[in-house]
């Protein structure tokens, strides 16, 4: 690498660490864990760790890894019954595996719009989403995050094709998106409505089928993405839909088409997974009982503001002090044993930097009391 080339790289890391920003791999060991999308705990389950070692016996005969692509030398049994799985699960006719949940939306949204169609997407969307969308021919737009009146005042743009792109609960807010409104606009004016199941998946549902399938929105979602790096507690995702859209992403979506197909102990893993999380509730409401008690604690603390309520996903926003401030406090809170972080610019938009808190069904209530404890002291 040219000398010039890498004082060019060095200038934009400068520059962003000025401006406190720069982003660095941290290990963190021994920490209570308020912090990882492990929702439900299945990352560290034994129960499942045990149940994937005795369902891998049943696969012995596969290959390790798929040995290539799908449409080549990559596909094999387990993959069309996991697919099956799925689909039932989610409420679908028909679901595809991708290797990510950044994947499957990439793959997805940069194949379906086509030229001359429209895409509005929520501004709150994911960065994997958004993409996408670069990728695609499909002209795209964004709406207020939530804001229904203001997408309808955006559909006045559309042309050919209307799809309408929102996640269910978002990463880094935690909120729900109004799905049945949404729902009934893209009724109204024939759109096609894709929502990101990620952060709902295993939460919401009576068998943690995710928020689409909790409302009864199935049939008036285009295309759920069902997302596992999180309460799954596992590694890739599946596009849920209609048959004819599985065939369609086969065809054309180049992030599926050229690229090796998830190893056989990934696939193992995911419908182990499947098997445990019907009888789950327990862990769903313990999560969600918890963060409730974590939110009203927050809230009662000067200069501290956290939002949203009945959400697993909490933000932590500081009156005063601005960035120096939340990574001051993070990085107490890491000293007194919680593994918190901050969420700073340009993963938000500058003035939303928070503390991003997890609750997970594993959390205790001496864990939570002790956590806001601290936030109180560091503050």
């Amino acid at each position: 690498m040219s000398s010039i080339l890498k004082n060019k790289l060095q200038q934009k890391l400068a520059e962003r660490a000025a401006n406190g920003n720069l982003r660095q791999l941290k290990v963190t060991s021994g920490l209570l864990d308020f912090c990882s999308n492990d929702y439900l705990g299945l990352a560290r389950s034994e129960k499942l760790r045990a149940l994937i070692r005795q369902e891998e016996e049943k696969y012995i005969h596969l290959p390790l890894g798929a040995t290539g692509s799908r449409l080549l030398s990559g596909n094999h049994p387990l993959f069309e019954e996991l697919e099956s799985l799925i689909a039932t699960y989610h409420h679908g006719e028909a679901a595809l595996l991708f290797n990510s949940g950044y994947t499957a939306n990439v793959g997805l949204l940069s194949a379906l719009p086509q030229r001359g169609d429209t895409v509005f997407y929520d501004e709150a969307s994911h960065a994997s989403m958004k993409d996408g969308l670069r990728l695609s021919f499909a002209r795209s737009y964004s709406f207020r995050h939530n804001d229904v009146a203001d997408l309808r005042q955006k559909l006045r743009l559309a042309a050919g094709q209307v799809y309408v792109v929102v996640e269910s609960v978002y990463s880094m807010d935690g909120d729900q998106a109004p799905l049945q409104d949404l729902a009934q606009l893209c009724l109204e004016q024939n759109a096609a409505l894709i929502v990101d199941e990620a952060h709902a998946v295993g939460l919401y549902g009576e068998k943690g089928e995710g928020l689409t399938v909790a409302l009864g929105l199935e049939e008036q979602v285009f295309a759920q993405v069902i997302t596992y790096g999180k309460a799954m507690g596992n590694h890739g995702a599946a596009v849920v839909g209609a048959k004819v859209l599985r065939e369609f992403l086969i065809n054309f979506s180049r992030a599926f088409i050229y690229t090796t197909g998830l190893p056989t102990r990934a696939l193992v893993a995911l419908k182990c997974a499947y098997t445990l999380l019907p009888d789950m509730e327990q862990q769903r409401r313990q999560a969600k009982e918890m963060a409730l008690s974590l939110h009203r604690q927050l809230n009662n603390i000067p200069g501290i503001r956290c939002t949203p309520q009945e959400s697993v996903i909490l933000s932590v926003f500081v009156e005063e002090g601005g960035t120096v401030k939340l990574k001051t406090l993070a990085s107490f809170l890491q000293q007194q044993g919680f593994d918190v972080r901050p969420v700073l610019s340009p993963t938000v938009p500058t003035g939303q930097e928070r503390l991003r808190v997890i609750v997970h069904a594993f959390n205790t209530s001496e864990q939570i009391d002790g956590l806001v404890q601290a936030i109180a002291k560091g503050t």
